[in-house]
Order: C-alpha cells, then structure tokens, then sequence
C-alpha cells in the first residue's frame, strides 16, 4: 500500500548543494509539462478514476496540484520578504471536493501550473545561498523551514503526483 500511496518514498530533506539545486530547479521548471504529458490522452472515465484504491480521481489531483503549489508560490514569496512570517495552512480534502475541482477541465490547471511554475522558477532560480536559509514558520512543522526545504519539498510533490499518476496508467495498461 506504500508504495501505491508513496510511488517514489516520502519526501526527505537534505542539505544544500549546488547539485540537488539545479537538479530541484529542473524539477520546478519541468512540473507542468511533466504533469501534462502524465494525463495525455486519458479519457473522460479515466481522468474520473481513483489513480489508487481510496485516493482522488486523477481529475482532483491536478488541481490539487494546482491548488498546493499556488499556496507555495505564496509561501516562497512570504518567506523571501518578510522576517518570521507564519503560513497557513489548507485543506486540501475539502478544496478538492469544492465545485471549480468538479466543473473545470484539468486543461485548466495545467494552464495555471505552466504560467505559476514560469513565476516560480524566475523568483528563486537566482537566489543566494543565505536567501535558500530564510526560514518561515509551517503547519505541522515543529520548527521553522528554510526556503530550501520548500523547494526540495515541493520538487518532491510535483514528482510525487506525477508517479502516481503514471502507476495508475501502468497498472491499467494506459
């Protein structure tokens, strides 16, 4: 079940280097495309399926997607300008249940994402490596995060829900 639900294991912080950046940074800059290519050609019922037993429809995990990484856009911007800045945090279960999920096209959100990671990369891609330990305050952290953490972290989530939806196209033969 771990590995239906953590395609490629859970997210794990680790220490600044040149290498992990440019390779995170890629990761950023490649999300929308990445996520679109994932949904290519899936019809209406398979965009409606489950991508695992008990998870979202692939449909919701777009805008998931979507939804999570305009909240982190926010939150780089936060952190890059202001000292102890505390973010909140969102329900993503109950965004994903709310009527744009339900009524819009998942061409919608990978719009967005194309635009917002664009706006994401060309904010950070220059920073310094004293602005990668400027720190902000997270939900269900028990200490404040560095800016680095965020990028390794939502590096891992656009990877994360990428798998999950190229596991469901293998196991369905798609």
């Amino acid at each position: 079940m771990d590995n239906l639900k953590y395609p490629i294991g859970r997210y794990e912080p680790k220490p600044f280097s040149e290498e992990l950046k440019k390779e995170w940074l890629h990761n950023i800059r490649q999300l929308p495309t990445e996520l679109e290519y994932a949904i290519q050609n899936l019809d209406a019922d398979q965009l409606q399926s489950p991508y695992r037993g008990g998870g979202w429809t692939i449909h919701q995990l777009v805008h998931h997607v979507a939804d999570s990484h305009m909240n982190a856009y926010v939150r780089f911007k936060l952190a890059l300008t202001e000292d102890d800045v505390t973010v909140k945090s969102y329900e993503e279960q109950l965004w994903a249940e709310l009527d744009d999920v339900k009524a819009l096209p998942v061409n919608i959100s990978i719009t967005l994402l194309h635009a917002l990671h664009a706006r994401l990369f060309a904010a950070i891609k220059n920073l310094r490596e004293d602005q990668w330990n400027r720190t902000l305050n997270y939900p269900g952290k028990p200490a404040p995060v560095t800016i680095w953490f965020l990028l390794g972290m939502y590096s891992w989530h656009g990877k994360h829900h990428t798998a999950h939806i190229l596991s469901y196209r293998k196991a369905n033969q798609i």
